[in-house]
């Protein structure tokens, strides 16, 4: 006997109302997808009320596959992004790049100092490398330079502005600071600090569904520091399946210290020698796409300075 059942596809399903099945119309009724799970649409609030019930269970359902899928995701590098100039990924370690007050681009150490070389060399101004505004003569010049960029809703200006207000102990002002630069274009580093705010109660109340939902969003930008850490949470909440997701992730991007704990887990067995020679070999790549001559000259010299931060890194 021929089975009568009728097979409705996805976007077909998509066309209708999940609760009335009215049919969209283009020039009359047009269809509202549910926010959460993307899967079913409605005609009207009262429509979603009245499904509500029934849709729940498989709304939170879909809603979690979703949001792993975009977790989960491996970022194509990490939130520092490229050097302007070299095109080259900028290291995980913030101390070998630097902003440029004038612009707010970050420079590497390398192209920053191969610039300072070649003016002392030529006998040339002091001047960005990137922008070639003169260099800023002193403090006053450099805050100068970068409130102009805050005024002009620079993301980069306004969170170093955060960092800055944090260090002077306005804990309210760098909460401030670092939302603007979230709701200007979902900073990573933003991000990252106001999950920091949220778990020590500093400008704010502690909220720890506040502090991981920072912590998620900084880890989907690419911030290494809170993928590393949410690997940490899932690891204390006995979900270890997803806290070597997060270090799997922040190992392909370099970061030493996800293949420390990945190697903790493949001796104790809890990963394979393959996957775990998978992250060993996808780190070292990271690492080496970081690497140039200029940037190994710059790091030389630094140490040769005694490890100071030299006027080549200062903007």
């Amino acid at each position: 006997m021929m089975s009568t059942e009728i097979v409705v596809s996805e976007s077909e399903h998509m066309m209708c109302c999940a609760s009335c099945g009215i049919a969209e119309d283009n020039e009359n009724k047009k269809l509202k997808t549910c926010t959460a799970c993307k899967s079913v649409r409605y005609c009207s609030v009262t429509c979603q009320k009245k499904h509500r019930p029934h849709h729940k269970r498989a709304c939170k359902k879909k809603a979690a596959e979703l949001h792993d899928e975009i977790l989960f995701k491996q970022p194509e590098s990490s939130n520092y992004g490229d050097c302007p100039i070299c095109l080259l990924p900028h290291p995980i370690d913030p101390e070998k790049s630097s902003m440029m007050s004038c612009c707010s681009k970050v420079i590497c150490g390398g192209c920053a100092y191969a610039n300072q070389m070649r003016q002392r060399e030529e006998k040339l101004e002091d001047i960005c490398p990137f922008c070639r505004h003169p260099s800023p003569d002193n403090v006053a010049d450099i805050n100068r330079n970068r409130m102009k960029r805050v005024e002009a809703n620079n993301p980069a200006a306004i969170c170093m502005m955060g960092f800055i207000r944090f260090n002077e102990g306005d804990d309210q002002g760098a909460f401030e600071y670092w939302t603007k630069a979230v709701e200007l274009v979902n900073d990573a580093d933003a991000h990252y600090q106001l999950s920091f705010l949220y778990w020590k109660g500093k400008g704010v109340e502690k909220d720890t569904k506040k502090k991981v939902y920072h912590l998620e969003q900084a880890a989907i930008g690419g911030h290494l520091d809170a993928r590393f850490n949410l690997g940490v949470i899932e690891q204390h909440n006995g979900r270890l399946e997803r806290a070597i997701k997060h270090w799997m992730i922040a190992a392909k991007l370099g970061d030493d210290s996800a293949v420390e704990a990945l190697k903790n887990r493949f001796r104790e067995g809890s990963i394979s020698k393959d996957v775990f020679a998978e992250a060993l070999r996808a780190h070292q790549a990271a690492v080496d796409a970081a690497k140039s001559p200029q940037r190994d000259e710059a790091e030389a010299a630094a140490v040769k300075d005694g490890g100071r931060q030299s006027s080549w890194a200062l903007g």
